[in-house]
């Protein structure tokens, strides 16, 4: 096999045109002393659930204390391939939820024990709870219906729905895309900044207390989609821009798709991830992400990078290419034999990539 010459020099190259965007950039928040300046601490898991590797032993969702008013919900595998992120974010008059998960989530009764708990722990008896939505895609939207459905005195419902025209009116954003909004939870102001390319209604939250950046499906450690590459590259540097004077110990997408290999994902449709990358990203990612669709030049085509890869996609479907469904399908099929044993010696075809 001929050894590729290029792939060192390349990786050169984004790593000085991302120095070169940080340069140019105003001057990042920093701390004057090593001591987390004033954000609010948080920890995050070694590891996530995945699908496995009994799926009989898994439940739907992973419940994860961030602090005490930040936590992360992951949906199982077993219950959908997507297995995405949702961010439930505490303030002292409400509360807010980022996104209601995919198929088969089943979101309602963890949500209502992880509210009722913190009502509980914070001797509360309500808090209003704000429904919002990285973008509108079905495997972030699924459970839309059940949590509008929901009629529990102690957490009365304000629902944001996944298009511009709600998300103007419910944040404050005059001129779409490219004025940021807010919502203030009380003593917590969320900043909303719209990032369409992923979606045409995709959007960025930051979260000043913690200084986590989620940036939804378009940034995050796997496959992004990319359905419109100009305006993914705008909204990239639009979002570079907005966080450059901002400290921001984390970036936090919706999904891992990267194993903790550098340049290698599962396939499509996998479930179980036993070596699987951290969820967590950096704005020195971000920088790397502009770096890359720079490289580009404007013109579609995939780039696998070592903790994601950008994969442009038709524009106007979401649906999936001949060869990649084929891996999916297969994938899938291997994963329907393995799921209740991930562990056993289960003969399945491997999908090709």
């Amino acid at each position: 096999m001929r050894k590729n010459k290029f792939p060192a020099l390349f990786g050169t190259v984004l790593v000085c045109s991302a120095l070169s965007i940080a340069l140019t950039s105003p001057a990042r928040a920093q701390f004057p002393e090593p001591n987390g300046g004033d954000l609010e601490r948080g920890s995050l898991p070694s590891h996530w659930s995945t699908g496995g590797p009994k799926c009989m032993e898994m439940p739907q969702w992973q419940v994860h204390e961030y602090n005490p008013d930040f936590f992360i919900l992951r949906q199982s595998g077993c219950t959908d391939f997507e297995m995405p992120f949702l961010y439930l974010i505490f303030g002292r008059d409400k509360a807010m939820l980022w996104d209601t998960g995919s198929r088969n989530g089943d979101l309602v009764p963890t949500l209502q024990h992880v509210v009722h708990a913190w009502l509980e722990r914070n001797h509360r008896s309500s808090i209003p709870l704000v429904v919002m939505h990285s973008h509108s895609h079905d495997d972030h939207t699924w459970g839309d219906a059940a949590v509008q459905a929901l009629h529990d005195p102690a957490i009365p419902i304000e629902f944001v729905a996944a298009t511009q025209s709600a998300e103007q009116k419910a944040f404050g954003i005059a001129h779409w895309p490219v004025d940021v909004g807010q919502i203030d939870l009380g003593g917590r102001v969320e900043r909303i900044v719209p990032i369409p390319g992923h979606d045409v209604v995709s959007v960025a939250l930051y979260d000043r207390r913690t200084g986590i950046l989620l940036t939804g499906d378009s940034l995050y450690p796997g496959r992004l989609y990319v359905h419109d590459l100009a305006e993914f590259q705008a909204s990239t540097e639009r979002l570079i821009a907005f966080a450059a004077d901002k400290p921001v110990a984390y970036v936090l997408g919706n999904h891992i798709e990267e194993s903790n290999t550098p340049f290698q994902d599962y396939p499509i449709g996998t479930i179980y991830h036993p070596q699987e990358h951290r969820l967590q990203l950096s704005y020195g990612d971000l920088l790397a992400l502009e770096a890359g669709l720079q490289s580009l030049h404007g013109v579609p085509r995939r780039l696998a990078m070592a903790d994601f890869t950008i994969w442009p996609t038709a524009p106007t479907s979401q649906a999936l290419s001949a060869k990649t469904n084929a891996i999916f399908q297969a994938t899938q099929a291997c994963e329907a034999k393995r799921k209740w044993d991930h562990t056993a010696d289960i003969p399945c075809d491997a999908p090709k990539p």
